[in-house]
């Protein structure tokens, strides 16, 4: 996947509108070469659902089953939705419209996991 540079305060920002219980805007952020998870089969996901669209997430098209909310596609790609912070059409879409956010074919993402750590 390729990699794109992201300021950290957006991202903390964002984080801490809506970060995961437990975690701050203190955390590091890092961009996973891979999801969390192996990505889920999109071609018998796409079988059992009808019909797949192509979006664009960190740079890269990825099929996923249409009609998807993006806590649903997270989740399709692989990704924990509680551990990412999403970019959305280019601005950081706070946690609590992501229930709401239906993804199409045109929409292009940045996922950015949260990694905690320091001292």
């Amino acid at each position: 996947m390729s990699e794109t540079t992201i300021s950290d305060d957006r991202f903390s920002n964002a984080l801490a509108q809506g970060a995961p219980e437990g975690m701050d805007s203190s955390s590091d952020f890092d961009r996973p070469n891979q999801p969390d998870a192996a990505p889920a089969d999109n071609a018998s996901m796409a079988e059992r659902v009808g019909e797949t669209i192509t979006l664009t997430v960190n740079g890269e098209p990825r099929r996923i089953p249409a009609g998807l909310t993006l806590p649903a596609v997270l989740e399709a790609l692989g990704y924990r939705p509680q551990l990412v912070v999403v970019e959305f059409n280019g601005t950081i879409l706070p946690r609590q419209r992501w229930a709401e956010q239906s993804v199409g074919e045109t929409d292009v993402l940045e996922v950015v996991t949260i990694v905690g750590g320091g001292s």
